[in-house]
């Protein structure tokens, strides 16, 4: 025990640990409280009874500042300075993501880059990051580690746990990835964009989206020349491991296609915290009228909706709204449309998902129609056949199909045991009696034969004589 403590000093777990390799690895930067709400969320409901919510901040990070005091003595953790609000920041040294990739189950090149001097600056970008993972997932608290705690404490729980749901786990994201226009993966050349998160969560519905984040500092046309960039990493192809060309991000990422049958790109969802003097619904105006040429999609007269074949689907969100209600409520923006939506049909096209719908049901239908007037027309002509069925003459029975088969098949034979107007089991009868006539028949032809036969003998035998 002993050996342990000297080890981890802070006493921290080999669980414990884990836990935060996984989220630093992901996000790169982060606070002892943003580890501790994506880890251990129902540590949250925890400690109510502190005076100040600065009291209750330390208690229920404690556990996960242990942690981070123990990842620093092994040489995986570096303090990376301070927020603007005076919280202390950890990242990870290169050991340190080398360590978090063996938990996250991922290659080093899939890791992304380490903000350097992030938390120099107050790392405000980095926990606007942070904060959108955090708002996308939702963490649930396990209400079964809070049985003990005050009942307002674990009504609030419960209602966090009823409230919208959210979109993947900490290892369905992935922070500060490189898209190269040029380059390789693991070293990028100039004219790329670098994606502050993305997302793979394909068992929710969104097999791949890019987050870009802004705190409303930068100019709309410098938000909106990202785009650009985006674009020519998706035009971007190489060859794969089958010699065929493919676009290069589809080597990392597996996506089907297009959601409904045409071909975009993959979405990007822009992301604004109103934290810098730039207004955010300004922001989202302008960056849509500057990028028009990459979301805009024709027009299908025909289906009535849009065609994005080679687009971006561009989406933007508030982090107030996001938190508000979550990927799945009315959160989100697709450029070109009126109104809000949820994450899955803004990124999607359900226009012409209702378009494919109906043509499918018209489809069904018409085939159902199909297949009913055939089997109205195979039934009239079943009761019109039936209607000629032969019968027995002598049973007065039906005719089998067989024994019509046969009928119809031998009509033109002759024969004294054919019996075309009877059924089988009279046939066998009549052609029984036959052979039993025929046979009486025989057997007195040979008595008659014999009887002249033994009167032309006394005949005979009297002529001698």
């Amino acid at each position: 025990m002993a050996g342990k403590r000297e080890k981890n000093a802070a006493g921290s777990s080999n669980a414990l640990r884990g836990d935060v390799l996984r989220v630093l690895g992901v996000l790169k930067v982060a606070t002892a409280d943003q580890l501790q709400r994506l880890a251990l969320p129902h540590l949250t409901y925890r400690h109510t009874d502190k005076k100040t919510a600065a009291k209750r901040k330390e208690a229920r990070t404690a556990s996960h500042r242990g942690a981070l005091n123990d990842l620093r003595t092994h040489g995986l953790a570096l303090d990376g300075g301070h927020t603007k609000a005076a919280e202390a920041v950890r990242i990870l040294t290169p050991a340190g993501v080398e360590a978090a990739s063996l938990e996250l189950g991922r290659v080093m090149d899939e890791m992304g880059g380490i903000p350097r001097g992030a938390g120099s600056t107050g790392a405000s970008h980095a926990m606007t990051v942070n904060e959108t993972v955090i708002a996308m997932i939702r963490p649930k608290p396990d209400l079964t580690k809070l049985t003990q705690e005050p009942a307002d404490a674990i009504a609030a729980a419960q209602r966090a746990v009823a409230g919208p749901a959210g979109i993947g786990q900490v290892a369905s994201y992935a922070t500060e990835v490189p898209l190269p226009a040029t380059g390789t993966w693991s070293k990028a050349g100039k004219g790329g964009a670098q994606a502050d998160v993305v997302l793979v969560a394909p068992e929710a519905g969104v097999p791949l989206l890019f987050i870009e984040v802004d705190n409303c500092f930068e100019v709309a046309a410098t938000i909106a020349a990202k785009f650009d960039k985006y674009m020519r990493f998706y035009r971007r192809t190489v060859k794969d491991t089958d010699g065929r060309e493919k676009a290069m991000w589809r080597t990392r990422w597996s996506a089907p296609p297009g959601r409904y049958g045409d071909v975009p790109h993959p979405p990007v969802l822009l992301v604004f915290h109103q934290a810098g003097p730039r207004p955010a619904a300004g922001q989202i105006n302008q960056v849509a009228a500057l990028t028009r040429q990459h979301w805009q999609g024709e027009w299908d007269t025909d289906g009535g909706h849009h065609i994005y074949d080679g687009k971006i689907p561009i989406v933007a969100t508030t982090l107030d709204l996001l938190r508000e209600h979550g990927p799945t409520g009315p959160a989100f923006h697709r450029f070109g449309r009126n109104s809000r939506q949820c994450l899955l049909d803004a990124i999607g096209n359900p226009r012409r998902e209702a378009a494919d719908t109906r043509r499918h049901e018209a489809h069904q239908a018409s085939t159902a129609a199909y297949k009913a007037e055939q089997q109205r027309l195979a039934d009239e002509k079943a009761r019109e056949r039936e209607a000629g069925r032969p019968v027995c003459t002598s049973c007065g029975r039906k005719f089998t199909d067989d024994r019509w088969a046969d009928v119809e098949a031998a009509s033109r034979w002759e024969g004294p045991r054919w019996h075309p107007t009877l059924c089988e089991a009279c046939e066998d009868q009549a052609i029984e009696a036959e052979e039993q006539s025929a046979e009486i028949e025989r057997q007195r032809e040979a008595e008659v034969t014999k009887d002249e036969q033994k009167a032309g003998g006394r005949w005979r035998s009297r002529f001698r004589t």
